[in-house]
Protein backbone atom coordinates (compact mmCIF):
# COMPACT_ATOMS: atom_id res chain seq x y z
CA UNK A 1 0.00 0.00 0.00
CA UNK A 2 0.82 3.88 -0.75
CA UNK A 3 1.71 6.05 1.78
CA UNK A 4 -0.57 8.63 0.06
CA UNK A 5 -3.38 5.83 0.38
CA UNK A 6 -2.27 4.81 3.69
CA UNK A 7 -2.57 8.40 5.05
CA UNK A 8 -6.13 8.88 3.47
CA UNK A 9 -7.17 5.39 5.32
CA UNK A 10 -5.96 6.52 8.26
CA UNK A 11 -7.52 10.04 7.78
CA UNK A 12 -11.03 7.83 6.90
CA UNK A 13 -10.64 5.76 10.01
CA UNK A 14 -10.04 9.18 12.54
CA UNK A 15 -12.59 11.02 10.53
CA UNK A 16 -15.37 8.31 10.99
CA UNK A 17 -14.37 7.69 14.68
CA UNK A 18 -14.48 11.63 15.26
CA UNK A 19 -17.94 12.53 13.64
CA UNK A 20 -19.30 9.39 12.64
CA UNK A 21 -19.75 8.05 8.83
CA UNK A 22 -22.85 10.96 7.93
CA UNK A 23 -19.77 13.22 9.64
CA UNK A 24 -17.35 11.91 6.83
CA UNK A 25 -16.74 14.84 3.77
CA UNK A 26 -14.26 13.78 1.31
CA UNK A 27 -12.88 17.90 1.67
CA UNK A 28 -12.54 17.07 5.59
CA UNK A 29 -10.96 13.79 4.50
CA UNK A 30 -8.34 15.41 1.96
CA UNK A 31 -7.40 17.96 4.84
CA UNK A 32 -6.95 15.44 7.14
CA UNK A 33 -4.95 12.86 5.51
CA UNK A 34 -3.16 16.05 3.37
CA UNK A 35 -3.66 14.92 0.36
CA UNK A 36 -6.24 16.37 -2.61
CA UNK A 37 -9.87 15.39 -3.25
CA UNK A 38 -8.39 14.64 -6.62
CA UNK A 39 -6.43 12.16 -5.48
CA UNK A 40 -8.76 10.58 -3.12
CA UNK A 41 -11.82 10.33 -5.70
CA UNK A 42 -8.35 8.42 -8.04
CA UNK A 43 -7.91 5.91 -4.71
CA UNK A 44 -11.35 5.34 -4.12
CA UNK A 45 -13.74 6.49 -6.71
CA UNK A 46 -16.56 7.53 -4.62
CA UNK A 47 -17.70 8.06 -1.19
CA UNK A 48 -18.51 4.39 -0.75
CA UNK A 49 -15.42 3.17 -1.89
CA UNK A 50 -13.88 4.57 0.60
CA UNK A 51 -16.00 3.62 3.21
CA UNK A 52 -15.17 -0.02 1.82
CA UNK A 53 -11.67 0.51 2.18
CA UNK A 54 -11.52 2.51 5.16
CA UNK A 55 -13.81 -1.16 6.95
CA UNK A 56 -11.11 -3.70 5.47
CA UNK A 57 -8.43 -1.46 6.74
CA UNK A 58 -9.62 -1.03 9.99
CA UNK A 59 -9.98 -4.89 10.18
CA UNK A 60 -6.16 -5.42 9.33
CA UNK A 61 -5.39 -2.60 12.13
CA UNK A 62 -7.10 -4.57 14.59
CA UNK A 63 -5.29 -7.87 13.39
CA UNK A 64 -2.09 -5.83 13.90
CA UNK A 65 -3.25 -4.79 17.38
CA UNK A 66 -4.39 -8.24 18.49
CA UNK A 67 -0.89 -9.54 17.67
CA UNK A 68 -3.35 -12.80 16.44
CA UNK A 69 -0.75 -13.70 13.96
CA UNK A 70 2.46 -14.16 16.35
CA UNK A 71 1.29 -17.57 18.02
CA UNK A 72 -1.11 -18.30 15.02
CA UNK A 73 1.59 -19.51 13.35
CA UNK A 74 3.52 -20.99 16.14
CA UNK A 75 3.63 -24.33 16.29
CA UNK A 76 0.17 -26.13 17.49
CA UNK A 77 1.69 -27.92 21.11
CA UNK A 78 3.16 -24.45 22.08
CA UNK A 79 -0.25 -22.13 21.55
CA UNK A 80 -2.97 -22.48 24.39
CA UNK A 81 -5.95 -21.89 22.42
CA UNK A 82 -8.18 -20.48 25.58
CA UNK A 83 -4.75 -18.09 26.38
CA UNK A 84 -4.76 -17.00 22.60
CA UNK A 85 -8.51 -16.29 22.71
CA UNK A 86 -8.35 -14.49 25.73
CA UNK A 87 -5.25 -12.52 24.70
CA UNK A 88 -7.09 -11.24 21.06
CA UNK A 89 -10.29 -9.99 22.26
CA UNK A 90 -9.32 -8.92 25.85
CA UNK A 91 -6.53 -6.15 23.88
CA UNK A 92 -9.52 -4.79 22.26
CA UNK A 93 -10.23 -3.16 25.05
CA UNK A 94 -6.87 -1.35 25.08
CA UNK A 95 -6.67 2.44 26.26
CA UNK A 96 -4.63 3.29 23.35
CA UNK A 97 -5.78 6.11 20.85
CA UNK A 98 -5.52 3.33 17.70
CA UNK A 99 -7.49 0.98 19.39
CA UNK A 100 -10.31 3.33 20.53
CA UNK A 101 -10.89 5.04 17.25
CA UNK A 102 -10.67 1.89 15.33
CA UNK A 103 -13.10 0.33 17.68
CA UNK A 104 -14.90 2.97 17.07
CA UNK A 105 -14.75 3.60 13.78
CA UNK A 106 -16.24 -0.05 13.73
CA UNK A 107 -19.12 0.39 15.78
CA UNK A 108 -20.01 3.42 13.50
CA UNK A 109 -19.90 1.78 10.13
CA UNK A 110 -22.04 -0.97 11.52
CA UNK A 111 -24.70 1.35 13.12
CA UNK A 112 -24.51 2.86 9.68
CA UNK A 113 -25.57 -0.64 7.70
CA UNK A 114 -28.89 0.22 9.87
CA UNK A 115 -29.76 3.06 7.66
CA UNK A 116 -28.09 2.56 4.78
CA UNK A 117 -27.04 -1.08 3.33
CA UNK A 118 -24.52 -0.25 1.09
CA UNK A 119 -21.82 -1.72 3.03
CA UNK A 120 -23.77 -4.48 4.30
CA UNK A 121 -21.79 -7.27 2.08
CA UNK A 122 -18.59 -6.16 3.46
CA UNK A 123 -19.22 -5.75 7.31
CA UNK A 124 -21.21 -9.57 6.84
CA UNK A 125 -18.41 -10.88 5.55
CA UNK A 126 -15.62 -8.99 7.89
CA UNK A 127 -17.70 -10.13 10.87
CA UNK A 128 -18.30 -14.01 9.25
CA UNK A 129 -14.29 -13.87 9.72
CA UNK A 130 -14.06 -12.60 12.85
CA UNK A 131 -16.54 -15.60 14.05
CA UNK A 132 -14.47 -17.98 12.34
CA UNK A 133 -11.24 -16.73 13.92
CA UNK A 134 -12.69 -17.06 17.38
CA UNK A 135 -14.59 -20.33 16.83
CA UNK A 136 -11.32 -21.89 15.64
CA UNK A 137 -9.44 -21.61 18.67
CA UNK A 138 -13.00 -22.82 20.68
CA UNK A 139 -12.49 -25.77 18.66
CA UNK A 140 -9.24 -26.33 19.29
CA UNK A 141 -9.70 -25.62 22.90
CA UNK A 142 -12.59 -28.25 23.00
CA UNK A 143 -11.92 -30.30 19.66
CA UNK A 144 -15.03 -32.64 21.10
CA UNK A 145 -17.56 -30.09 20.66
CA UNK A 146 -20.01 -29.99 18.28
CA UNK A 147 -19.23 -27.71 15.05
CA UNK A 148 -22.78 -25.94 15.70
CA UNK A 149 -22.24 -25.43 19.01
CA UNK A 150 -18.76 -23.63 18.63
CA UNK A 151 -19.50 -21.21 16.28
CA UNK A 152 -22.67 -20.48 18.18
CA UNK A 153 -20.15 -19.50 21.24
CA UNK A 154 -17.95 -17.25 18.65
CA UNK A 155 -20.79 -15.70 17.75
CA UNK A 156 -22.21 -14.84 21.43
CA UNK A 157 -18.51 -14.33 22.13
CA UNK A 158 -18.57 -11.59 19.54
CA UNK A 159 -21.56 -9.88 20.04
CA UNK A 160 -20.69 -9.53 23.54
CA UNK A 161 -17.36 -7.74 22.74
CA UNK A 162 -19.18 -5.23 20.71
CA UNK A 163 -21.54 -4.74 23.17
CA UNK A 164 -18.95 -4.09 25.83
CA UNK A 165 -17.05 -1.87 23.55
CA UNK A 166 -19.58 -0.09 22.94
CA UNK A 167 -20.09 0.47 26.31
CA UNK A 168 -16.56 1.00 27.05
CA UNK A 169 -15.97 3.70 24.32
CA UNK A 170 -18.83 5.57 25.62
CA UNK A 171 -17.56 5.84 29.19
CA UNK A 172 -20.11 3.64 30.71
CA UNK A 173 -18.43 0.71 31.76
CA UNK A 174 -13.99 1.08 32.44
CA UNK A 175 -12.08 -1.05 30.27
CA UNK A 176 -10.70 -3.25 33.51
CA UNK A 177 -14.10 -4.57 34.01
CA UNK A 178 -15.25 -4.99 30.63
CA UNK A 179 -11.85 -7.37 30.15
CA UNK A 180 -13.17 -8.94 33.54
CA UNK A 181 -16.49 -9.62 31.78
CA UNK A 182 -14.90 -10.85 28.68
CA UNK A 183 -12.54 -13.38 30.55
CA UNK A 184 -15.92 -14.55 32.52
CA UNK A 185 -17.45 -15.05 29.38
CA UNK A 186 -14.52 -16.92 27.47
CA UNK A 187 -14.63 -18.88 30.75
CA UNK A 188 -18.02 -20.17 30.55
CA UNK A 189 -18.23 -20.85 26.63
CA UNK A 190 -15.37 -23.10 26.79
CA UNK A 191 -16.41 -24.69 30.05
CA UNK A 192 -19.92 -25.20 28.25
CA UNK A 193 -18.24 -26.60 25.53
CA UNK A 194 -15.95 -28.86 27.12
CA UNK A 195 -18.84 -30.49 28.63
CA UNK A 196 -20.61 -31.48 25.26
CA UNK A 197 -20.05 -34.50 23.26
CA UNK A 198 -20.04 -35.25 19.27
Amino acid sequence: MSDRRRAILEGAARVIARRGVRGLRVSDLAAEAGVSTALIYYHFKDRTGILRHALAFIGDRADRYTGAADEVGAAPSTVDPHRLLERILLLEFQDLPEVRENSTAWGELRAHTIFDPELRDELTAAGAAWVEEVAGLLAAACPAAPGAAVTAAAERLTALLEGLSGRWLSGLLPAAHARDLMRGAIGVEIGQLGSLTP
